[in-house]
C-alpha cells in the first residue's frame, strides 16, 4: 500500500488520468480507490488536489469522446457489444435509457455513479443523434462531480484513509490477494448465473419464422414488446399485433395475464436475456405456455415481417389485459 502512495506521490495527475480512463472505458476496474487516496493525500498536502481533479476529470472525459463517437458511427451495435461482455446483459441498456428517459441530460451526469452505466451513456447518447455539445456539457460537469467527490471525502476522512491504508499495507500481499479473488469469485458467480439462465430457456424458444406462421394461421396468441419505455419512444415500431408492457409492469400485473394461450416475448437485449427472466418470472407464477422470442425484434425485422406502428402498452388499455383477451390488438 506504502508503494500505491508512494507512486501517487510521483505521478498523480497521470495515475488519476489513466485509473479513471480505464474505469470509463468499460473496464471492471473501480477508480474510486486511487480517487480517494488521492484525496488524503490532497488533505496531507503532498500532491495538488485541483491538478489531480483535473487530470481525473479529463480521463472521463476522453474516455467518453471515443464511445460517444463509436456510438454515433455505429449505433446499436456497440450497445450490443458492449451488454454482451457485461456482468448484468439483460439490464445494463435498459438501466441507461430509463435514466435517459426520467432525467434528460441529467441522466448523463447521474451515470457517473452508477456502476455499469457510466459505459452506456456516452455511446447511448451518440447512437440517438444527440449534439456532441449539448451531451460534453453535462457529461464534462458529471466527470468533475464524479472525480471531485471522491476526492473531497478522501480529504475530509484523510486521516481515517491513512489508518486503512496502514492497516492494509500490515497484511502485505494478502490483501491483494484477498481483493483479486474476490473479484474472480463475484465475476464467475455471475457467468455461471447468466449461463444457468440462458440454458434454462433455449429450448423453448420459438424462431420468428415459427411466430410468423402461426400469425398467418390466425392462433390466438398474445405477443409482448418488453422493452423499456425510452427504447420504444425512440424507435416506436413493435411486431404485428404486440403490446408493449414494460419489465417494471410484468410483476404487478402477470395475474391479468391469461393461463389458456402462448404468451410470446420479445426484447431488444443479446441473448433475449430479459425475455428469458419474464419467462421464468411466469412459470413460476404458473404461467406455462410462454416463450421467447429467437433474436428478438431485429430477427422480426431482418425477415421483413409485418410490424406496427407505435402499438399500445398494457397499462394504456382501458381493461388492461382483458383488452388483449378480447383480441383486440391495437394498430
Amino acid at each position: 500500500m506504502n508503494e500505491i502512495l508512494g507512486l501517487l506521490v510521483r505521478h498523480g495527475p497521470a495515475v488519476l488520468f489513466i485509473a479513471v480512463f480505464i474505469e470509463q472505458i468499460g473496464v471492471p476496474l473501480p477508480a474510486a480507490p486511487w480517487l480517494l487516496a488521492a484525496g488524503a493525500l490532497a488533505g496531507a498536502g503532498k500532491i495538488n488536489g485541483l491538478v489531480a481533479l483535473v487530470a481525473a476529470a479529463l480521463g472521463a472525459i476522453l474516455a467518453d469522446v471515443i464511445w460517444f463517437l463509436v456510438g454515433r458511427r455505429i449505433g446499436r451495435r456497440v450497445l450490443d457489444l458492449i451488454c454482451r461482455i457485461s456482468l448484468e446483459p439483460d439490464s445494463c441498456a435498459r438501466r441507461t435509457q430509463n435514466l435517459f428517459a426520467r432525467y434528460g441530460m441529467r441522466g448523463v451526469v447521474a451515470a457517473k455513479f452508477i456502476p455499469g452505466l457510466s459505459s452506456l451513456a456516452a455511446p447511448l447518447a451518440g447512437s440517438s443523434g444527440m449534439g456532441a455539445a449539448r451531451f460534453f456539457f453535462f457529461d464534462g460537469l458529471g466527470a468533475a462531480l464524479y472525480a471531485g467527490s471522491f476526492i473531497l471525502v478522501g480529504v475530509l476522512f484523510s486521516r481515517q484513509i491513512e489508518q486503512i491504508m496502514n492497516a492494509l499495507a500490515g497484511l502485505g500481499h494478502s490483501a491483494f490477494a484477498l481483493a483479486i479473488g474476490s473479484a474472480v469469485l463475484y465475476i464467475g458467480y455471475k457467468y455461471f448465473q447468466r449461463r444457468r439462465l440462458l440454458s434454462d430457456l433455449r429450448m423453448a424458444r420459438i424462431t420468428v419464422d415459427e411466430l410468423h406462421q402461426k400469425q398467418e394461421a390466425g392462433e390466438n396468441l398474445i405477443v409482448l414488446d418488453l422493452r423499456s419505455q425510452g427504447e420504444v419512444e425512440r424507435d416506436p415500431v413493435l411486431i404485428r399485433g404486440a403490446l408493449h408492457m414494460t419489465l417494471e409492469e410484468v410483476p404487478i400485473r402477470e395475474q391479468e395475464i391469461p393461463r389458456d394461450r402462448d404468451i410470446i416475448l420479445y426484447c431488444s437485449c443479446p441473448n433475449e436475456v430479459t425475455s428469458a427472466r419474464v419467462a421464468l418470472l411466469l412459470h413460476r407464477k404458473g404461467i406455462v405456455r410462454v416463450r421467447p422470442l429467437l433474436g428478438g425484434i431485429d430477427a422480426w425485422r431482418e425477415r421483413n415481417y409485418p410490424t406496427d406502428l407505435r402499438g399500445g402498452r398494457v397499462a394504456d388499455q382501458p381493461d388492461g389485459i382483458s383488452a388483449i383477451q378480447e383480441n383486440r390488438y391495437p394498430t
